[in-house]
C-alpha cells in the first residue's frame, strides 16, 4: 500500500508539473504541448497505479489541456457577492471523491503572485501547527492558519493536514476563483520551490473503500450502457449506486434518521389512482405550461442540490446546465446556494436563452452577504428566488454522518477536534445557515430583489396561508427530500389539503404552489398537477444521471419524463396542463398509510420483477 500511495503521489505531481503552464509558454510552444502530453498520459497509464488518470486518458481529456488549460491564463472574476463559495468548497473537504475520481483541474492562477519569493518544501512543513498552518495548493502556499475555526466542517481537516500540500483534496469540489475572492493577499505566501515529500502530499481519501472497491467501481463506470437502453430514471440510480464513491452515494442517498419520510414521499403517489376519460382526441397533447410568468416547455424542474461534483467532478451543475437546455425540452434548473461550481459559471454554462434558471437561497448569518448574493443573481439573470426555510438546524442524516472525512495520518493534537467533527457534510453545510430566520425576514427580503421570491420548505396548510399573507410568489411544498425531519408527511398528502382551502379564500391565483420530494414517474408528475401544483421538482434522479453521464444523462432524464408524461396524459384523456385537475383523481386512499391486504399467492409467484439496466461487456 505504501508503495502505491508513493506511485500515486507520483503521478499526482507529475501531472501538476505538466499542467502549470504559462500563458506565453503556451503560446510559443502550441505544437509540442499538444503531443507531448498524450504521451504522458499515455506513461502514466502503463504504470496502473491511477485508475482515475486513465479515465482521463480515454475520455480525451488530454485534448482538454493542449487546447484549452493553458490558454485561460490570468483571469479577471468579477467579486462573488457573499462568502457561500468558500464555505462551500471548504466544507467540501470533508466530502471529496476517492481515488477513482478525476483530479479536478481548476486552477486559480488569478490568486497567485509569480514575483513573491519561493518558499521550501521544508518550510511549508515546518508549519503545521494549529497556531501556524500554512499548505499548498496547485503549487502555490497559502497560510491559513485565521481560518481554521471558521472552517464549517470542523477544523480537524485543516489541522491535521497542515504543512501539507492539500490540492487533491481541496480541488475537488470549489469554485475557480475562490481563492483569489476570499484568501487575503498576505495570506498567499508564494511559489512553491521543489516537491514536497511524498509522505506530506494528500491524495483523495477512499473512505470506507479498498482499492479493490475502487477499481471494481472504475470497471463498471467503463460498462455503463448506451443511454438510448435506459428505460427510467430507476435506471439511472441503480447504476449511481454501483458506482459512485460510497461518501458520494451516501451524501446523495441519505435522509434523516430512520428515513421514513424518506420512502413516504414516493409511498403517497401509490394510493392516488387515476380516473380516465374516454374516446376524446389527443393526438396532440401539450405538455408545455408556465411558471412565474415565464413559459416552459416542460411542467417539472430540476431542484436544487448541492455538491453536484460529488458525482460529476470534472463539470458538476454545469452539465445539469447544459442538459437541461440542449434537448427538446428545455427544462428550468434550480442552482444550489452550496453549489460547487460559481454562479457565474453555471449560467455560462446554459446553452440555450430558452432555459429557466432560479436561485435557491439561503439565508446567511451574514445578511449583507445575502443582499450580495441576490444583487449577483440579479446580474446574471437568473428569474427567481426560491428561499429555504426548512432548515433552521440540519437533519440527522446518518449515513453521511458515518462516512464523514477524517485524515487517518492526522496528528495528535487534532485527534481532539476529530472527536468533535462527527457531523458529516450536511451538517457542516448547515452551520452556514441563519437558524433565526422568520416571517418577518421574509417580507423584508422580499424588498431587497425585484425577483420573485418563492418559499421552499412549506409544510403544512396554515404555513401557506401565512406565505399568501405576506405576499410571496409562490410556495414549494417540500420537506427536503426526507433529509430533515423525519415523520414529516410527504408533499402530495399536504398539496391536497391545500388547494381546496385555497381556491375556497380565492387566493389560488395569488401564489403559484410547487412541489418535489419521492417523484420518480410521469405519472407522479401528473398526479401532482392535477391537485393543482404549478410545477414538480426533481433532485437526486437528475444527480444520479448527472453523476452517470454527464450532460447527456440530465437530458435524457428530461426526456424520459417528458415521453412519460405525454403518454399518461393521452390515457388519462386530456390534451394540456390546463385540462388537468382533481376530479381526475381518485384520492380516497391518499391518507391510508399502512393498508393489510391478503397476499394474492399465484400472483407473487408467477409476477416478474423488472430488472434494472445491466452493464455490458465490451
Amino acid at each position: 500500500m505504501m508503495r502505491l500511495q508513493e506511485l500515486r503521489n507520483q503521478r499526482y505531481r507529475d501531472l501538476n508539473l505538466r499542467i502549470r503552464i504559462t500563458q506565453s509558454e503556451i503560446s510559443t510552444s502550441r505544437t509540442v504541448v499538444t503531443t507531448a502530453l498524450p504521451v504522458l498520459m499515455f506513461r502514466l497509464i502503463s504504470q496502473k497505479t491511477h485508475v482515475s488518470l486513465s479515465r482521463l486518458f480515454l475520455r480525451g481529456q488530454w485534448r482538454a489541456f493542449s487546447k484549452g488549460a493553458g490558454f485561460r491564463g490570468t483571469q479577471r472574476v468579477k467579486r462573488l457577492s457573499s462568502h457561500v463559495a468558500l464555505f462551500t468548497a471548504l466544507a467540501g473537504l470533508t466530502y471529496i471523491l476517492g481515488p477513482g475520481r478525476e483530479i479536478s483541474l481548476i486552477k486559480n492562477d488569478a490568486a497567485k503572485h509569480s514575483k513573491r519569493r519561493h518558499v521550501s518544501a521544508t518550510e511549508v512543513i515546518r508549519h503545521n501547527k494549529e497556531d501556524d498552518c500554512w499548505v499548498v495548493i496547485d503549487g502555490y502556499v497559502y497560510d491559513v492558519t485565521a481560518f481554521i475555526d471558521q472552517h464549517p466542517g470542523g477544523s480537524a481537516v485543516i489541522r491535521g493536514n497542515a504543512g501539507k500540500d492539500v490540492s487533491a483534496l481541496f480541488s475537488a469540489l470549489h469554485p475557480p476563483d475562490v481563492i483569489q475572492k476570499y484568501i487575503p493577499e498576505t495570506q498567499r505566501l508564494g511559489p512553491l520551490e521543489d516537491q514536497m515529500p511524498s509522505d506530506r502530499i494528500c491524495s483523495p481519501p477512499a473512505i470506507g473503500e479498498t482499492v479493490e472497491d475502487i477499481q471494481r467501481k472504475e470497471e463498471l463506470r467503463q460498462k455503463l450502457l448506451d443511454l438510448n437502453s435506459l428505460l427510467n430514471l430507476y435506471d439511472f440510480e441503480y447504476l449511481a449506486s454501483q458506482i459512485l464513491a460510497n461518501q458520494a452515494w451516501a451524501y446523495y442517498s441519505s435522509a434523516s434518521d430512520d428515513e421514513f419520510t424518506y420512502r413516504e414521499n414516493h409511498a403517497a403517489y401509490h394510493r392516488i389512482f387515476f380516473k380516465p376519460r374516454v374516446l376524446v382526441n389527443v393526438k396532440n397533447v401539450d405538455i408545455s405550461t408556465e411558471m412565474l410568468g415565464f413559459k416552459v416547455s416542460v411542467p417539472f424542474y430540476v431542484s436544487a442540490t448541492a455538491l453536484v461534483k460529488l458525482g460529476n467532478p470534472e463539470e458538476g451543475e454545469k452539465d445539469i446546465a447544459r442538459g437541461c437546455g440542449q434537448g427538446e425540452h428545455k427544462c428550468p434548473q434550480m442552482i444550489s446556494t452550496f453549489a460547487s461550481c460559481s454562479l457565474q459559471e453555471i449560467v455560462e454554462a446554459a446553452p440555450s436563452k430558452e432555459q429557466i434558471q432560479w436561485l435557491q437561497l439561503y439565508v446567511n448569518t451574514n445578511r449583507s452577504a445575502t443582499e450580495s448574493l441576490l444583487r449577483e443573481a440579479e446580474t446574471l439573470g437568473l428569474r427567481a428566488i426560491f428561499l429555504t426555510v426548512d432548515t433552521p438546524a440540519s437533519g440527522r442524516r446518518e449515513k453521511d454522518m458515518k462516512l464523514k472525512f477524517i485524515s487517518s495520518n492526522a496528528p495528535q493534537n487534532a485527534r481532539a477536534a476529530k472527536n468533535k467533527s462527527s457531523r458529516g457534510a450536511s451538517q457542516a453545510l448547515a452551520s452556514f445557515i441563519d437558524p433565526t430566520l422568520t416571517w418577518e425576514d421574509v417580507a423584508e427580503l422580499k424588498t431587497k430583489t425585484n425577483l420573485p421570491v418563492v418559499i421552499k420548505g412549506v409544510q403544512c396548510v396554515e404555513d401557506v396561508l401565512k406565505a399568501a399573507e405576506i405576499g410571496v410568489d409562490g410556495v414549494v411544498i417540500s420537506n427536503h427530500g426526507g433529509r430533515q425531519l423525519d415523520f414529516s408527511r410527504a408533499p402530495l398528502e399536504v398539496l391536497a389539503d391545500t388547494m381546496p382551502i385555497l381556491k375556497e379564500k380565492h387566493l389560488d391565483d395569488k401564489l403559484e404552489v410547487f412541489i418535489d420530494g419521492g417523484v420518480r414517474r410521469g405519472t407522479d408528475i401528473l398526479k401532482a398537477l392535477c391537485l393543482g401544483a404549478k410545477g414538480v421538482g426533481l433532485g437526486r434522479p437528475f444527480l444520479y444521471a448527472n453523476s452517470c453521464y454527464g450532460k447527456d444523462g440530465v437530458e435524457k432524464a428530461i426526456s424520459m419524463l417528458a415521453e412519460e408524461l405525454q403518454c399518461s396524459m393521452r390515457l388519462l384523456g386530456a390534451k394540456s396542463i390546463k385540462e388537468l385537475g382533481p376530479e381526475l383523481l381518485d384520492v380516497t386512499g391518499l391518507k391510508n398509510r399502512s393498508i393489510e391486504i391478503p397476499g394474492d399467492s399465484l400472483c407473487n409467484t408467477v409476477y416478474q420483477k423488472p430488472d434494472f439496466a445491466r452493464f455490458v461487456e465490451k
